[in-house]
C-alpha cells in the first residue's frame, strides 16, 4: 500500500541476498529493544534465507521488515498442537507496514504436506500466488509462550521444529472473503494433522489386515487371498500415502443393505470427528449397486467421490477390504484412503500384486508370442494403460479394452472406451484421437459431450502424448449416484467424431462433393492450409468452395473479384459484400467511399489473408452493408448491377460520386448510371443555378425519374427498339411528367425538368456502338439540339457536341449548318463550355468574310498526373478520346455521298458538318 505523505520510503540497494537481510537486520536494530533484537535477527537469517534475490530487492525495506516482525509476532504465543493462522490484507496506516497483497500467515508444528495442502486451498478458492516463504524454525517455548529461535536444530535439547508458512495472494477487501479463506486454511492444517498423525496407525493396519486375510478370508481361493494381502502390503511400502481409514458393518435396515461405521475406527481423514455418516451416502446408491458389497471377492478398489485435502488436490484412491464371515459372506468392510504415491506410476504393472495377474491373464488370452509385433504391441498398451484404471478395471474389461486398442494403434480415428464406476459415481472414458488433431478446443468440446452424455456434474482429465499417431485422453465425468441416463457408446463416439472433425476436413467434402474427386482434390492439396482461423470461423466449408472458385478466377496484378450476397439470418436490409484481391492488400479508406457513394452504409470489415499453396496470397474482405433504404423496392438483378458498378468505379472507368447510389436506388447499371451523370455534368457546364452536388443530389433521392430519364434516353436513340419510337417516347415524357407533378420541393422540379429537355433534345449518341474489340466504348457522346434547351446562354449554337467520361470532358459547338473552327485544351474543369461559347463567338466574328458563322470546340483533362511527361501522354490519350467522340456521332462524306455512322439513330438527318480526310480511327 501507498505510504503516508512526508514518510521517507527507504529502499534496497542491489546486493546479493545475504547482503539484503543484513540490511535489514541493521534496520530492525534501530526499532526492537535489546531483547527482541537477538531473536528478531536470528529468525529473519531463516526467514528471508532461501527466498530469491530478486523477490527480495523487488520490496522495500520496512515492507520486508515489517512482514517478519507480523509473522514472528503471530508466532509468539501459540498453543501445543495448535496452529496460528492469520489472513489480513497489511496497509501502512493499521499494520505498519503496506503490501499490494493479501497475506496469509501460519505458525504450526512442522509436518509433511503442509505447504503444497495450503497453497492447494489457496488456488481452490481462486486466488493467485505471488509469494511463499516457508522457513523450518527450531524454537522452545514455555507453555505457548516463544522464548527462544536457534541457527540450528538438536533433537536432544528439547526444540520444536515449527513451520512459518507465509503467502501473498491476490488482494482481498472484504472482511467476509479473508474470514472464509482463514477458516479453510485451519480446517486444511486440521487434515493435514490428523493424517500426519495417524498415518503410521493406518499403516500398520494395513500390514495386520495382510497377514490376517489367510485366516479371515479361507473360504476364498488362496491365489485371491496371497495377492490381496502382497497388494496391502506392496501400499505399506511407501507405494501408498494413506489419509484416512475406516471399518464398516453391512447390515440391513427396513429390508434394504446398509453401510454403518464402526464407532472409534476412524483415522486420519475418517476420523469420527472429521467424517461424515456412511450409512446416508450409501443409501443413495442404486439397490443394484448396493447389492455389489455383498458379492464375493476381496477388494474394492476405485476413486472416493472427493479430492484430497491433503498433498495433491486428486480425487482420493480408495481400496476397500471386505470382512467375511466363516461362511465366506461379506460382513463390513474396511476402508482406505489415500493417494497413489509417484513410484506406483514408475513401476511395471508386471511388478505390482493384482495388476500383474489382470496384464498375465489378457496376454494369455491374446495367445500373442512374446517376440512377435502384437504381443510387444499389447504389452506396451497394459504398460502404457493409465494406472487408476489398472487397479479399478476387471480382466474381461481390460482384454476388450486393450484388443481394441491394439487394432487402431496406426489408424488415424477417434475410439471411445467408456467403463463405468461399479460404485456408479463417474464414468471413465478413454478417448484415443489422431495426434496431430489433438488441441486444447478439441478437448474442451470432448469434455463437455460426456458430461452432458452422462449427466455429468463435473469432469477431469489426463493427457498422453508419444510417438504414435494416436494421442489419448483419459476424461473421468463425476456424476450422482444412479443419474447416468442409459447411454449409446457408438452414439457418443459419432458426436466426438463430429466434434474432431476439422473445417480442413468439412472443406476437402465439400470440394469432392462439388467439382469431383479430381478436381477437388487438387484444389484441397492447395488451399487445406490457406485459410487463416478467423475465416474458418466465419464461413463454412460450402461456401468457402465458392470463394476458392473466384480466387482461381483471379489472374496477377489488381484483378478484383466480388460476390454480393445475403446470408440466411440476415435481417431485412441488411447484406455481406465479399471483395477478394489478389497479391496486394487493399485499405478500408480505399473501398469504404465507394460502397457509402453506392448508397451502403458499412457497419463491419471482416478481412481475412488466404495463402494458396506455392501462390501469391488473396485478400478477401468480407464487408457487412445495411440498406434500410431498399426496404420494398424491387431488387432483382441486384447483385449483377452492384458487383459490376463496383468494379467499373474501382477500375476508373465510372466516377464515384453519389449517382452510383441509382444502381441500388433505381435499378440502373453502371454505364447506364453514366448517361445520367453526363447530362448532370452538361447541366453544370450550361450555367445551371444550382451546383453539381445539388443536381446528384437531386437524381439520387428521386431514383424513379432519374430511371426515367435513362428510359427516354433509350428509347429514342437505341438502334434496336423496333416499335413506335416516337409513339413510346410521348408515354415516357407523359408518365415523368406525371411524376414531376408530384415532386414538392421547386429546385428539385426545375433541375429535373431542365435535365427532361436536355434528353428531348438529345439528337444522337454513341452510347449503342461498341468497339473493334466487341466491348462498349468508354466515353459517351451526346449531339444536341441547343435551340431545344431553355435557359441556354447566348448565343445559342445550332448544335453541339458534348463528350463525357470520367478521363475526359469536352464539348464542341456549331453556330450553323455551315460553320469553321479549331479545338483547344481547356484548364478550367467548372465551365469549359462558357470558354469554348466565347471562342466560337469570336470565331464567327473572325469567319464573316469566308463562312456566316463560327464553330469551336474543348476539353478538359479530369485526372492530370504531376510529371510534366506523363501530362503530356495523358493530354494527347483525351485529345484522342475527345476526336473519336466527335467522330462517333458525326455523317461522313464519302465519293459525295452522306455516310451515317453505324448504329447511331439520327434525329436530325444527314449532317455531314466535320469532313476528316484520314480514318476516323486514327484521327
Amino acid at each position: 500500500m501507498a505510504w503516508p505523505k512526508g514518510v521517507a520510503v527507504p529502499t534496497i540497494p542491489s546486493r546479493d541476498r545475504t547482503d539484503i537481510i543484513d540490511e535489514i537486520g541493521r534496520y530492525a536494530k534501530d526499532r526492537l529493544p535489546p531483547e527482541q533484537q537477538r531473536l528478531f535477527l536470528t529468525f529473519i537469517g531463516q526467514y528471508y534465507g532461501r527466498i530469491a534475490r530478486g523477490d527480495l530487492a523487488a520490496r522495500r525495506m520496512h515492507d520486508l521488515y515489517g512482514a517478519a516482525m507480523s509473522h514472528l509476532t503471530l508466532a509468539s504465543d501459540r498453543p501445543p498442537g495448535v496452529p496460528a493462522v492469520r489472513v489480513y490484507s497489511p496497509d501502512f496506516e493499521e499494520h505498519g507496514f503496506g503490501s499490494p497483497h493479501t497475506v496469509v500467515d501460519i505458525v504450526t508444528d512442522d509436518m509433511p504436506f503442509l505447504v503444497d495442502s495450503v497453497t492447494t486451498e489457496v488456488i481452490r478458492h481462486g486466488l493467485g500466488l505471488h509469494l511463499t516463504v516457508h522457513p523450518v524454525v527450531s524454537v522452545r517455548r514455555d507453555t505457548g509462550r516463544l522464548v527462544d529461535i536457534f541457527d540450528r536444530h538438536d533433537p536432544t535439547s528439547g526444540m520444536l521444529t515449527e513451520s512459518f508458512v507465509h503467502l501473498e495472494v491476490d488482494r482481498q477487501t472484504d472482511a467476509a472473503v479473508l474470514d472464509e479463506l482463514g477458516h479453510d486454511v485451519l480446517r486444511v492444517l486440521g487434515d493435514v494433522r490428523a493424517a500426519v498423525e495417524d498415518w503410521s496407525v493406518m499403516r500398520e493396519r494395513a500390514l495386520a489386515i495382510a497377514d490376517a486375510l489367510d485366516v479371515e478370508a479361507a473360504t476364498l481361493d488362496e491365489e485371491d487371498r496371497n495377492e490381496a494381502a502382497a497388494l496391502l502390503r506392496w501400499l505399506a511400502d511407501d507405494h501408498f500415502t494413506f489419509l484416512g481409514y475406516r471399518e464398516y458393518e453391512l447390515g440391513t435396515g427396513g429390508g434394504e443393505d446398509t453401510l454403518c461405521a464402526v464407532r472409534g475406527t476412524g483415522l486420519g481423514l475418517l476420523r469420527d470427528s472429521r467424517s461424515r455418516p456412511v450409512s446416508h451416502s450409501f443409501a443413495k446408491l442404486p439397490p443394484e449397486v448396493r447389492q455389489r458389497a455383498r458379492e464375493p471377492g476381496l477388494l474394492n478398489l476405485t476413486k472416493a467421490n472427493s479430492r484430497s485435502t491433503v498433498h495433491r488436490p486428486n480425487y482420493l484412491d480408495y481400496v476397500g477390504v471386505k470382512r467375511l464371515s466363516p461362511k465366506g459372506d461379506a460382513v463390513g468392510e474396511r476402508r482406505f484412503l489415500g493417494l497413489m504415491a509417484s513410484a506406483a506410476y514408475r513401476q511395471s504393472p508386471q511388478e505390482i500384486p493384482v495388476l500383474r495377474r489382470k496384464v498375465q491373464a489378457v496376454l494369455d488370452r491374446a495367445g500373442f508370442r512374446p517376440d512377435s509385433y502384437d504381443g510387444r504391441m499389447l504389452r506396451d498398451i497394459l504398460e502404457g494403460y493409465p494406472r487408476e484404471e489398472l487397479f479399478q478395471i476387471d480382466a474381461e474389461q481390460l482384454y476388450e479394452a486393450a484388443t481394441t486398442i491394439l487394432d487402431i494403434q496406426d489408424r488415424q480415428r477417434l475410439r471411445l472406451l467408456v467403463r463405468r464406476d461399479v460404485f456408479g459415481r463417474f464414468m471413465s472414458c478413454l478417448v484415443y484421437l489422431p495426434r496431430d488433431r489433438l488441441t486444447t478446443a478439441l478437448r474442451t468440446r470432448i469434455e463437455g459431450i460426456l458430461r452432458t452424455a452422462f449427466h455429468g456434474v463435473s469432469t477431469q482429465y489426463a493427457t498422453q502424448v508419444s510417438e504414435s499417431v494416436l494421442a489419448r485422453l483419459h476424461i473421468t465425468v463425476h456424476t450422482e449416484p444412479g443419474a447416468v441416463p442409459d447411454y449409446d457408446v457408438d452414439e457418443i463416439e459419432a458426436r466426438l467424431v463430429a466434434a474432431m472433425r476439422s473445417w480442413t476436413d468439412d472443406l476437402y467434402d465439400a470440394l469432392v462433393d462439388q467439382l469431383g474427386e479430381e478436381r477437388g482434390v487438387d484444389l484441397h492439396d492447395r488451399y487445406a492450409d490457406a485459410f487463416p482461423a478467423a475465416y474458418q470461423q466465419d464461413t463454412s466449408a460450402a461456401a468457402a468452395v465458392v470463394d476458392i472458385g473466384r480466387m482461381e478466377g483471379l489472374g496477377g496484378g489488381d484483378d478484383l473479384a466480388m460476390h454480393l450476397y445475403r446470408p440466411l439470418e440476415a435481417p431485412p436490409g441488411s447484406l455481406r459484400f465479399k471483395l477478394f484481391r489478389h497479391g496486394q492488400s487493399v485499405t478500408l479508406s480505399d473501398v469504404l467511399p465507394l460502397l457509402e457513394n453506392m448508397g451502403v452504409s458499412v457497419v463491419d470489415e471482416r478481412p481475412y489473408a488466404v495463402r494458396p499453396a506455392g501462390a501469391e496470397p488473396v485478400w478477401i474482405y468480407d464487408f457487412g452493408l445495411r440498406l434500410d433504404e431498399l426496404t420494398g423496392l424491387d431488387t432483382d438483378g441486384m447483385r449483377e448491377r452492384f458487383q459490376e458498378a463496383f468494379a467499373m468505379v474501382w477500375r476508373g472507368d465510372l466516377e464515384n460520386d453519389g449517382l452510383n447510389r441509382l444502381v441500388l436506388r433505381a435499378g440502373l447499371r453502371g454505364r447506364e448510371v453514366a448517361v445520367v451523370r453526363a447530362y448532370a455534368k452538361y447541366l453544370r457546364q450550361v450555367g445551371a443555378t444550382f451546383a453539381l452536388d445539388y443536381t446528384v443530389a437531386t437524381l439520387a433521392d428521386n431514383p424513379g425519374l432519374a430511371r426515367g430519364l435513362f428510359e427516354l434516353f433509350r428509347v429514342r436513340l437505341d438502334p434496336e427498339h423496333a416499335v413506335d419510337r416516337e409513339l413510346d417516347a410521348k408515354h415516357v415524357v407523359h408518365d415523368l411528367q406525371g411524376r414531376l407533378d408530384a415532386v414538392t420541393s421547386l429546385n428539385e422540379d426545375r433541375v429535373l425538368r431542365t435535365l427532361l429537355r436536355i434528353v428531348e433534345a438529345t439528337l444522337r449518341t454513341n452510347y449503342f456502338q461498341v468497339g473493334p474489340d466487341g466491348a462498349a466504348k468508354p466515353w459517351l457522346s451526346l449531339k444536341l439540339a441547343s435551340g431545344q434547351i431553355p435557359d441556354l446562354p447566348l448565343p445559342r449554337p445550332v448544335f453541339e457536341i458534348f463528350v463525357y467520361s470520367p478521363r475526359v470532358e469536352g464539348v464542341h459547338l456549331r453556330g450553323g449548318s455551315v460553320a469553321r473552327g479549331g479545338l483547344r485544351w481547356s484548364d478550367r474543369p467548372e465551365d469549359f463550355r462558357t470558354e469554348v461559347l466565347g471562342l466560337m463567338k469570336a470565331q464567327t466574328v473572325k469567319n464573316a468574310v469566308i463562312v456566316p458563322v463560327g464553330a469551336k470546340g474543348g476539353f478538359v483533362v479530369k485526372n492530370p498526373p504531376g510529371d510534366r511527361a506523363a501530362l503530356q501522354r495523358e493530354v494527347v490519350a483525351c485529345y484522342s478520346a475527345f476526336i473519336r467522340g466527335l467522330l462517333d456521332v458525326t455523317d461522313n462524306l464519302a465519293a459525295g455521298e452522306v455516310v451515317p455512322p453505324p448504329r447511331v439513330v439520327r434525329h436530325d438527318g444527314d449532317d455531314a458538318y466535320l469532313v476528316v480526310a484520314a480514318d476516323k480511327g486514327t484521327a
